[in-house]
């Protein structure tokens, strides 16, 4: 009965009078029903976009430069800007939207990739009976809801496991969970349970078991964060709006008002950063969504505006898809700082985040290796012992920036809001800041709605709940079965293709080259162990990639995913990317060079080499010395201190086996630290000291080499079907298993 009675109170909160006169279950009924007419006025009133596809950039670029004047332009291309745009147009408004980088670059590609209410927030809602929050999880789970309905094939349900330790939370925790079930109504994804301990075990075997009671299984919704920004864009080009990555706004244009003779915001000066051309594009409403760059635009606006961003940088880590299972998260809800920690399976890799620190706004965010030690600290406290979970496993890691806002009309400025806040400057500058990716769309129309009220544009009510994304409305679960039946591609690219563009696949499909095998029979992959193909980096031009960067880190995840099969990937991508752009040597050379420090700095490169650069003390048993000793010298046959690639090929060819020179100066440079074409027994000596330590995993040439002193030692020829298979198929029992196992 307490729980009814609480349940009832969370509830009328949010329904106020109306869910008093009508009961909870006719209430219920009521916001089902309005939910449902929202989606039919939605269908109803968006006409067929006017593109079949979207325009090129070319064609973007002259439609802002040609014309006179547009009713909104947005300054950003996150999940809120492309937001604004998509809303904006379909209500019929003269839509511009310029971005200074590419679409998605910032924050709203570097999310924990989840689609969610908050249950966190619930709980500060109820414990502080803060309504603000409240609502927010309220509006989140609507938004949820809406965006699995319109992105279906870059979006779907996750069951998040919430493991219990002590038999006092399990009541607890179990109250709140169905409260976030009951405020999601009739949007609830699916209804929350509970698991036993032996039953947590069969759905999460690399739990801790110790002490383990039982656990709370809830729904939350996941996405593909960059390509679903991008969808939202091309969605917006396709409806008729003049978007364009790579242009920055330099300043703003301002102009008197004849009728009060203040100075009013009427467009902006905006740079090509690809070419350098300069030109005006001017607008009755200016539209400032830049996330951790509010401030800077507010400040073009009015120098003296008081900065109401308070930037907040939010760390995530990659590690192998062992790590979890393939359709089961995890939430620790207290870690030993408070912070809240997520676990999940992600594009058949596990992700971990996110921290929350305080940091400076910059467009490069770097995830240092403080952060990335403590989400991996936070990761052993619940995985078994039998787990050893590895720096070295780590395949990537980035920094996102979460622009946490204060609200400027707020009497306490010191206070952040965890809601979003639209903002409008004396000279009609329009400000959208705060939120969070679930929200984007209602914190589009917000924004538009504050737009048409301030510049008394002509234009109706939002139309986009229900409005499908680009990719959506006949994507079908089954759908990649006719990629594989009518193209002959493999079930796993074609199942990566269905999910990535969804109805547009049969597009990337039909650019997909002849492997010259008899299967697949098109379909050439970037890299052996993902699903990317070639065909992707053409198309992904006519989705307005403009550098290798945007090539491997949004148009593909492949960045997200592994930097070390990105940067495998980078040539062939900038070789291809150059014959459809027309790039010279110079150009491709720049390109690489760029997304190879990109990689490097911002995607963990840096912190996952330095594992083996930075601590470079050698801490073996002398038994151990002995035996790396005893196997380095099987390559350096003349006892010159060292090995290089001449050494490699000479044994390998002792034991029939074949490898291309290309790939072996690969697996000698990451070992040679002092990049002087050579590993010397000292560096050796290091690379096993941290494999067991485990700060590196995977490691070509310890595999290589423990593999090729075993077979020296049985004297087996090994076959080798193609350059570089065979033996990789040799390594692969070693490689899945601890780093011990190459020692």
């Amino acid at each position: 009965m307490a729980f009814q009675k609480a349940v009832k109170g969370t509830i009328l909160v949010g329904g106020g009078a109306l869910a008093s006169v009508l009961g909870l279950s006719q209430f219920a009924h009521y916001r089902r029903k309005q939910v449902n007419l929202a989606y039919v006025e939605a269908a109803e009133c968006v006409s067929e976009p006017v593109n079949r596809e979207p325009p090129s950039r070319e064609a973007q670029l002259l439609t802002l430069q040609n014309t006179s004047e547009f009713d909104i332009l947005v300054i950003g291309g996150g999940a809120t800007g492309c937001g604004c745009a998509l809303d904006a147009v379909t209500r019929g408004l003269k839509t511009a939207l310029v971005e200074r980088d590419d679409f998605s670059s910032g924050t709203s590609s570097r999310s924990t990739k989840l689609i969610h209410g908050g249950v966190r927030y619930l709980q500060k809602a109820i414990m502080k009976l803060d309504i603000e929050q409240y609502r927010m999880v309220k509006e989140a789970l609507h938004e949820r809801a809406n965006l699995l309905e319109i992105a279906p094939h870059l979006s779907a349900p996750l069951p998040i496991m919430l493991p219990i330790y002590k038999w006092w939370q399990l009541p607890y925790y179990w109250i709140g969970i169905k409260l976030y079930d009951l405020v999601a109504g009739s949007n609830c994804l699916k209804s929350s349970y509970v698991l036993s301990k032996s039953r947590a075990l069969e759905h999460f075997p690399m739990l801790q078991k110790d002490k383990l009671v039982g656990a709370i299984v809830y729904y939350d919704g996941q996405h593909n964060d960059a390509r679903m920004n991008l969808a939202i864009a091309l969605t917006a080009a396709r409806y008729g709006a003049a978007t364009a990555n790579y242009m920055e706004v330099v300043s703003l244009l301002k102009k008197t008002d004849p009728q009060t003779g203040k100075e009013r915001v009427s467009g902006a000066r905006c740079k090509d950063v690809l070419t350098g051309q300069e030109f005006d594009v001017r607008a009755k409403c200016v539209i400032n969504a830049t996330g951790p760059f509010t401030d800077t635009v507010r400040k073009m606006d009015d120098k003296n505006a008081t900065a109401i961003c308070q930037p907040s940088a939010g760390v995530h880590i990659v590690m192998p898809g062992y790590y979890s299972p393939e359709s089961m998260g995890l939430l620790d809800p207290a870690t030993s700082d408070g912070r809240v920690i997520f676990f999940l399976p992600w594009q058949k890799m596990t992700i971990a985040g996110t921290t929350d620190t305080p940091t400076d706004v910059t467009p490069h965010p770097i995830p240092s290796e403080e952060d990335i030690n403590f989400i991996l600290n936070e990761v052993r406290n619940y995985l078994s012992c039998d787990v050893e979970v590895r720096r070295g496993d780590v395949l990537a890691a980035w920094s996102g920036i979460r622009p946490l806002v204060t609200d400027p009309k707020s009497a306490d400025t010191q206070s952040i809001s965890r809601n979003h806040v639209v903002d409008i400057s004396e000279s009609g500058l329009i400000t959208i800041a705060g939120g969070k990716w679930t929200t984007y769309r209602s914190m589009a129309e917000d924004t538009i709605n504050a737009a048409i009220k301030t510049h008394d544009l002509k234009a109706g009510p939002s139309r986009t709940v229900g409005l499908f994304l680009q990719g959506g409305k006949d994507w079908s679960p089954t759908l990649y079965i006719r990629l594989v039946q009518d193209y002959g591609l493999e079930s796993e690219v074609a199942q990566h293709l269905a999910a990535t563009y969804g109805d547009k696949a049969f597009e990337v499909a039909k650019m997909a080259s002849v492997t010259g095998k008899r299967w697949p029979i098109v379909g050439v992959r970037l890299v052996s162990e993902f699903p990317y193909i070639e065909a992707e980096v053409k198309y992904g031009i006519k989705e307005y990639a403009c550098t290798a960067v945007d090539m491997i880190s949004r148009r593909t995840r492949l960045a997200f995913l592994n930097v070390q099969a990105a940067e495998e990937a980078l040539p062939r991508i900038v070789e291809l990317m150059g014959r459809e752009l027309n790039w010279d040597d110079y150009k491709k050379q720049e390109e690489l060079e760029t997304a190879r420090k990109f990689l490097y700095y911002e995607m963990g490169y840096k912190s996952r080499s330095e594992q083996l650069t930075d601590r470079s003390e050698i801490s073996l048993r002398p038994s151990d010395v002995d035996r790396y000793k005893k196997r380095f010298h099987k390559f350096d046959a003349d006892q010159k201190g060292f090995i290089t690639i001449v050494d490699v090929q000479r044994v390998l060819e002792s034991i029939n086996v074949q490898m291309d020179e290309n790939t072996l100066h690969e697996i000698l440079n990451e070992v040679d630290l002092n990049k002087n074409g050579q590993v010397e027994l000292n560096e050796f000596l290091q690379l096993m000291s941290a494999i067991q330590k485990g700060r590196v995993s995977g490691s070509r040439l310890a595999i290589l080499m423990k593999t090729a002193e075993e077979n020296l030692d049985r004297r087996v020829p090994i076959p080798v079907d193609r350059s570089c298979g065979g033996l990789l198929a040799v390594f692969k029992p070693c490689c899945e298993g601890r780093g011990h196992h190459l020692l």
